[in-house]
C-alpha cells in the first residue's frame, strides 16, 4: 500500500487517483484510519446510471438525502462531507467501470465533481481512489511520483 501510504502522510496531494491494489476493504480502512483519516467505502459494481450513483454516493458519504437529488446538489454537498475529527477522508469507490460503460456523461460528471473537492485545498484533504478496471482514464495512479 506504498502509494497509500504515501498519501496519508501527505508525500501525494489529495486528487482523484486509480488505484491498482487487491487488498480487502477492511484492511484499507484500517490503514486509512490508523493513519487518521476517515475511510469510506462505495460499491459501485452494480451501479449503471445517474440515480444509482447519485442514491449509493450520497448514503456511502453520510450526505443529507437532498444531495442525491441532482449531480450539482451532490457537488454542493460535497463540501459539507462530514469528517469528523480525521485529518481527511478517503473514499474507495470499487466498481467505478460499470457506471463509466454504461452511463459516460453521468461518470465524468461525477468524477468532475469529486476531483474538484479533492483539489480544493481550502477544505481538509479528500481523496478518491478508482479501484477496478474501467475505461481509459485521464487521471493519476497510485503510487504516484513524490514531489519534493
Amino acid at each position: 500500500m506504498s502509494g497509500l501510504a504515501a498519501l496519508l502522510a501527505g508525500h501525494n496531494p489529495p486528487d482523484l487517483y486509480r488505484w491498482h491494489n487487491a487488498a480487502h476493504v477492511p484492511d484499507v480502512q484500517h490503514a486509512v484510519e490508523h493513519a487518521g483519516w476517515r475511510f469510506v467505502s462505495f460499491d459501485g459494481w452494480t451501479v449503471e446510471d445517474r440515480a444509482g450513483f447519485l442514491k449509493g454516493a450520497t448514503s456511502a458519504l453520510a450526505l443529507p438525502d437532498k444531495a442525491a437529488e441532482s449531480l450539482d446538489a451532490f457537488a454542493a454537498g460535497l463540501r459539507d462531507v462530514p469528517d469528523g475529527d480525521c485529518a481527511g477522508l478517503v473514499l474507495l469507490w470499487d466498481g467505478w467501470g460499470p457506471l463509466a460503460r454504461a452511463d459516460t456523461e453521468c461518470f465524468e460528471e461525477a468524477r468532475d465533481c469529486l476531483q474538484a473537492r479533492a483539489r480544493d485545498r481550502s477544505d481538509r484533504p479528500f481523496a478518491v481512489l478508482l479501484r477496478g478496471e474501467g475505461p481509459d482514464l485521464d487521471a493519476p495512479e497510485l503510487p504516484a511520483p513524490t514531489h519534493h
